[in-house]
């Protein structure tokens, strides 16, 4: 069983940075693949990052492609998304995923993931 608790949303005007946190239990972080969703108000879940558990290989969604990087710390089971350049369209609630497949977290809507976090959420003002 793993429970994930992000952090680290807030509000923030266009064109700043914020760093959200995912915190895993368990001790088998490692052997999970990470991923960071967003869901915007009326909107269906967004692939955002994904993450292998080693940490060697990222994949982003396009739309944040140079502005957000996502990485991992194996030894305090976190993962974090590092969002620059902000925009509002980038105002939702950020959840992290947890699968031991990366396959099944890198690009996809976030069905059939096996942890979800409760997620966070982050307002991009004009």
């Amino acid at each position: 069983q793993v429970q994930l608790q992000e952090s680290g949303g807030g509000l923030v005007q266009a064109g700043g940075s914020m760093r959200l946190s995912c915190i895993a239990s368990g001790r088998t972080f490692s052997t999970y693949a990470m991923g960071w969703f967003r869901q915007a108000p009326g909107k269906r879940h967004q692939f955002v990052a994904a993450i292998t558990g080693s940490g060697l290989t990222t994949h982003y969604v396009g739309n944040v492609k140079g502005r957000f990087t996502i990485s991992r710390d194996n030894a305090n089971n976190e993962v974090s998304l590092q969002m620059n350049s902000l925009e509002p369209e980038d105002t939702a609630h950020y959840y992290c995923a947890a699968d031991p497949s990366f396959g099944r977290v890198n690009g996809s809507a976030g069905d059939g993931l096996e942890y979800w976090g409760k997620g966070t959420l982050v307002t991009v003002s004009q």
